[in-house]
């Protein structure tokens, strides 16, 4: 079992400057305790992405830490011209030595993408024509465009990236099909799925990577939760309760803004997020009993902790990820390592 962080960098209650150093701050701290990643959202026009710019954010972490390896969870694909993208991505991986690791997707929020004058019908199209050509560009070390007319339908890249072929490709999963795909290709995935549905795709994940790629080892299967670990019960799921909704404000803003229907809806308290088994409050021992019951019932081999939410302060977060590394991490990595082997 690994252990990794998925951050929104959501913050509707510090001046940014200093909510850019705490945050920093409990990186490096994920970088000193032996996480093996730090996986950003990207998201636009609301409280809940404080990193519209993924790249930005990497380029400090990559200054900040020394062994994390770190990565968008997920570039919104369509919103980027390939090329820069490509180019980027290296100059990331070398910056790190070669710590980057990389996650596409079409944008999981409609509403922000129209922002930006992008169709979202047209996102799906886009983004298996862009895939394609970034990872072919990272690996040959050529961008390749027929649209374009010569001279300019190809570019050399003069930064490639670090490791070979390229990074390694992270991919969200919310069904078998996806899960299949994601096995096909060798990917890492994550769900936020509840732990039977995550099973499922992962059961799926498996069978369809042996069947492609043999007795290779597999790759990370991550799940995904909300996690803040105190000195008591009490006192974690009152930070929870207290915490939880400013990140709801944010997940929801446009679409309340705008009308519209989120397709990845999460509940507006925390003890319904709790009761789907999404997230865990508590004691080091609760959220270890928490964790190992929802890793092995999914059958998942990475723990994915999202512990800096809302408007918890950075002494609150200091402590969760400390008693996190320090008391949860030992209990839960022997889980299924037969089958992360």
């Amino acid at each position: 079992m690994q252990f990794g962080i998925f951050d929104h960098m959501d913050n509707d209650h510090l001046p940014l400057a200093d909510f850019f150093e705490e945050r920093l701050k409990i990186i490096e701290m994920y970088d000193q305790l032996g996480f093996h990643a730090w996986h950003v959202a990207e998201h636009h026009a609301t409280t809940l992405g404080m990193a519209p710019s993924p790249n930005i954010m990497l380029a400090a972490v990559a200054q900040r830490t020394r062994r994390l390896r770190f990565g968008p969870m997920v570039y919104a694909l369509p919103l980027y011209h390939p090329l820069r993208l490509a180019e980027e991505i290296a100059m990331l991986d070398q910056m790190s030595r070669g710590r980057l690791e990389i996650g596409f997707g079409r944008g999981s929020s409609p509403v922000e993408i129209c922002y930006f004058g992008v169709d979202p019908a047209q996102t799906e199209d886009e983004y298996r024509v862009m895939l394609p050509r970034v990872l072919e560009a990272l690996e040959t070390g050529v961008m390749r465009v027929p649209e374009q007319v010569e001279p300019y339908a190809e570019f050399a890249l003069k930064v490639q990236p670090c490791q070979k072929p390229y990074p390694p490709v992270w991919y969200g999963v919310h069904a078998v099909e996806s899960a299949q795909r994601a096995a096909t290709r060798g990917w890492n995935t994550i769900s936020l799925d509840a732990a039977e549905e995550a099973r499922e795709c992962n059961e799926a994940y498996r069978a369809k990577f042996r069947d492609v790629h043999g007795a290779r080892s597999l790759p990370l299967m991550g799940l995904g939760r909300f996690v803040i670990v105190a000195e008591t019960d009490a006192k974690a799921e009152a930070i929870a309760r207290r915490a939880y909704p400013h990140w709801h404000q944010g997940f929801t803003h446009l679409f309340r803004r705008l009308g519209r229907t989120n397709r990845h809806p999460r509940p507006d308290n925390w003890d319904m997020l709790h009761g789907q088994g999404k997230g865990v409050a508590g004691s080091a021992a609760t959220v270890a009993a928490f964790l190992s019951h929802q890793l092995t019932q999914s059958q998942s081999n990475y723990c994915v902790a999202q512990i800096a939410f809302g408007d918890q302060s950075f002494d609150e977060l200091r402590t969760s990820v400390d008693l996190f590394a320090r008391d949860v991490m030992p209990q839960l990595r022997s889980i299924n390592h037969e089958l992360a082997a």
